[in-house]
């Protein structure tokens, strides 16, 4: 018996790559109503100003906006409701860690299907500071402009 692992993104947060270092990744559940669920299969979620926080030894995301589902009627609840996520307790741990000694911030990156459940990729971030997004803005137009060459020599 062979398992399907397929994936399908919903929604990116395209802006946490340019605003903070990427330490690590880990993939999350989360726990969301049925209402929720069928917005999010539709892709009308937005992660652009979401964070998530450790409280109470449970991690929860704010700040994420999931639109109302047009048929759902009185089971819609607030489009930027905090939401739980889904971890094991010595995850949630290591992210305490991360967060209380080393000044990591917790980021949602992207949401996607996978086998049919909802999941979160959160990574833990340490936010840039001006010069380095300009760096990183003059390293990435030196590339454009040396593929333009180079598409232009051939």
């Amino acid at each position: 018996m062979s398992i399907n692992m397929q994936t399908k993104t919903l929604a990116t947060n395209r802006k946490a790559r340019h605003d903070f270092f990427i330490e690590e990744t880990i993939e999350v559940g989360i726990a969301l109503t049925g209402t929720e669920v069928k917005s999010f299969r539709q892709g009308k979620v937005n992660l652009k100003e979401s964070y998530a926080m450790v409280e109470n030894s449970e991690v929860f995301i704010h700040g994420m906006h999931v639109s109302p589902y047009e048929q759902g009627n009185i089971y819609n609840v607030d489009p930027l409701r905090k939401r739980k996520l889904l971890l094991h307790k010595r995850e949630i741990r290591k992210l305490v860690g991360y967060i209380t000694q080393r000044g990591y911030s917790l980021v949602p990156l992207s949401a996607y299907l996978k086998n049919g459940k909802v999941k979160i990729e959160l990574a833990i971030a340490k936010g840039k500071k001006l010069y380095d997004k300009r760096e990183d803005i003059a390293k990435k137009d030196a590339e454009r402009r040396m593929q333009r060459e180079e598409c232009n020599s051939i």
